[in-house]
């Protein structure tokens, strides 16, 4: 086995381990009879709403993508959410979140256009994702009480946000520079030259989008989707029989979304399920309560993304397998 493939192994190995890991500790000691039982109170109409409202979200996403995509050419919504689709698929039966650079793939293609040059776009949506979910916590620290640690990570995160954000804005404001020549005497590795050519591109692609009404209409898109996200795992709680206020409940999440940006296990198998139990700790939720809780809200959100992206990997015109592959060839390239 070569190194590329021994540090897979290892570092799939140690995403299972890390879920495995969280189940144990989420499902130690819970009163089973109790979990059961209240898993079959379940309402379906709060649950049905969640559902919908989650797999909307991941349209708004769409629609956000397509905007920011401007530069590159005219991509339909409904290429869009189904690349988005593919991607939310790949990220629930494969570790490390490799839908995030799966999706890119079939939107380059459709585009004509290099991958890198579809990078950027992605990047900024995870920045005004950041932006959103820091105006949330901070919001959410003024009308709910929460502990001093989860401020302080909230502060840390905030702060991060904020430096990501004049970086990007730098970067879209300066001038655009050309290679920096090789200084005498000290050629740079090939890794380096990768590397620095890479940023280049992504600097490009940053530049390209600019601060435009688009990139604004892309901004106020990202709260919705950001908001419909919040919504959709409170009225799971709801349907669980926790009447908990929106405001307990969008804590909750936010904690989960921070807890699960650790690329992990597929689905954030464990990871997800130990962060939700220790979110509604917080607010005096009984642990076989929120073990419960934590199944309930991953099976109902993720089983519908299963299908639907099923069908939209389908219609890519790429299978799994290539997904996996070409992921794969570009992590040994770099």
């Amino acid at each position: 086995m070569n190194r590329p493939e021994l540090r897979k192994t290892l570092g799939r190995a140690a995403a299972y381990l890390v879920a495995a890991a969280g189940l144990a500790w989420v499902f130690h000691d819970v009163a089973w009879a109790k979990l059961l039982k209240n898993v079959a109170r379940l309402d379906w109409r709060w649950a049905v709403l969640g559902i919908l409202a989650d797999s909307v979200s991941y349209v708004l996403q769409a629609v956000r993508w397509r905007l920011l995509l401007k530069p590159l050419g005219d991509l339909s919504v409904l290429r869009a959410a189904q690349a988005v689709y593919a991607g939310l698929f790949l990220n629930e039966v494969a570790p490390f979140h490799l839908g995030e650079i799966a999706r890119a793939y079939p939107v380059a293609r459709w585009l004509a256009a290099p991958l890198v040059s579809v990078v950027p776009s992605m990047a900024l949506e995870r920045l005004f994702d950041g932006i959103w979910l820091a105006a949330g916590m901070g919001l959410t620290a003024i009308l709910v009480p929460l502990p001093r640690n989860l401020i302080k990570a909230g502060n840390i995160f905030g702060l991060t946000v904020i430096v990501l954000t004049a970086a990007t804005l730098y970067l879209v404001v300066r001038k655009s520079r050309g290679p920096r020549p090789e200084r005498p005497g000290k050629p740079r590795s090939a890794a380096a030259r990768w590397i620095a050519a890479n940023l280049r591109k992504l600097e490009d692609g940053l530049r390209s989008i600019g601060l435009k009404r688009l990139s604004a209409a892309a901004f106020l898109v990202s709260f919705l989707f950001v908001a419909l996200q919040a919504f959709s795992f409170w009225f799971i709680m709801i349907a669980y029989g926790l009447r908990l206020s929106f405001w307990i409940g969008g804590a909750v999440f936010l904690i989960v979304r921070f807890g699960t940006v650790i690329p992990g296990a597929p689905g954030n198998l464990g990871l997800y399920q130990l962060f939700c139990v220790l979110g509604l700790a917080l607010f005096g939720v009984e642990k076989t309560v929120a073990a419960g809780f934590s199944i309930v809200v991953f099976v109902l959100l993720s089983v519908p993304l299963w299908g639907l992206g099923f069908l939209a990997l389908s219609g890519t015109g790429m299978s799994l397998a290539t997904m996996k592959a070409k992921i794969g060839q570009r992590s040994d390239e770099s």
